[in-house]
């Protein structure tokens, strides 16, 4: 690999290129993890994916991918409180991944303050998943570094604004900011960094790789889907999240119904209704990838699908987006003299 790109993004996470290989339940097998950081990128782990889909303790898990790669590794913390069960776990995976040498951590879908206080003292950053300005000033109360701005053309669990509506509404914060969502081909990637990001989120371009262990029937839905074949629905995790429309998906409807969406807005009762959307939605994604294409499939990807065509490895992913993106500096460079 030629030039490395410099931002934000690789001074604080001791990268090559700033991009960032997504945490994905339940696509993040460690070999794919590995091959990301291998090729200069940043690979997410996400434990939940590590533990109970992929099978390693997350100790061991973390070990395999040293094995492959001494480079720097991410860990994704959903910090929801759900139950005193959870929090208890990921707390002893964090302890657990800083004991094994990770310093870059994206949290979601609560308060950061206490994994940056966790984390405080070992030389570790914590980036936060946001989806409008209000989520990102109470992340920077919590102490965080720097923001994954999530857009609506984003996998899983979506937000509502553009990407460029995304920087608009943040930037000013004065930290390094992340695009997640839409970004399927190397001129997406260039884009973004040109408009002011420090780095971009990838997570579909990374489902369609050799080293993505899941079903070739999930990679070929990524291929074969358009833009329009994405759909939000919040029957499958009781939040918003962007599947491809499938007969399963159809079957299921992209609304909760009456009785479980006035669940899901009531403060006293949302967060156990949203438990046991989650524990299906679990199962109900493993399932797909892993098994593949059958009436039951559901497959989280974003709307970058309009751009992915192939399956490659991830360095060659990763050696397509730098190369773009230094062409795109360039020209840049050249516009401003």
């Amino acid at each position: 690999m030629s030039a490395a790109l410099k931002t934000a993004l690789t001074e604080v996470a001791g990268i090559q290129v700033p991009l960032l290989c997504g945490a994905m339940y339940p696509c993040s097998n460690p070999e794919l993890v590995a091959a990301a950081s291998a090729a200069g990128a940043l690979g997410i782990i996400q434990p939940i994916s590590m533990v109970y889909v992929h099978g390693h303790d997350l100790r061991s898990g973390i070990r395999l991918i040293r094995s492959i790669t001494p480079a720097p590794v991410g860990f994704n913390a959903i910090i929801e409180k759900v139950s005193r069960v959870y929090d208890d776990r990921m707390r002893r995976w964090i302890d657990v991944a800083l004991q094994e040498g990770v310093r870059f951590f994206v949290t979601a879908l609560g308060d950061p303050r206490w994994v940056v206080d966790r984390v405080a003292g070992s030389g570790a950053t914590v980036f936060h998943d946001i989806t409008t300005r209000e989520h990102a000033l109470k992340a920077l109360d919590g102490g965080v570094d720097g923001f994954i701005c999530v857009n609506n053309s984003a996998g899983g669990h979506a937000g509502t604004s553009s990407a460029e509506e995304m920087y608009e509404a943040v930037h000013d914060l004065g930290k390094p900011l992340v695009c997640a969502g839409g970004i399927g081909s190397p001129s997406d990637y260039a884009r973004v960094l040109q408009m002011g990001y420090a780095g971009a989120q990838l997570g579909t371009r990374f489902i369609a790789t050799e080293e993505c262990n899941s079903h070739p029937d999930y990679k070929r839905a990524v291929i074969r889907a358009k833009a329009t074949d994405v759909v939000l629905t919040d029957t499958i995790s009781g939040v918003p999240c962007s599947v491809i429309k499938t007969p399963m998906v159809e079957q299921l409807g992209t609304k909760a119904g009456p009785i479980a969406a006035r669940l899901l807005k009531n403060p006293r009762t949302k967060r156990w209704v949203r438990a046991i959307y989650q524990l299906r939605s679990l199962w109900t994604l493993k399932r797909s990838a892993l098994r593949g294409a059958s009436y039951r499939d559901v497959y989280q990807a974003g709307k970058s699908v309009e751009t992915i065509d192939d399956i490659l490895s991830v360095a060659e992913v990763v050696e397509r987006f730098r190369a773009a993106a230094v062409v795109g500096a360039s020209g840049a460079d050249r516009a401003a003299r």
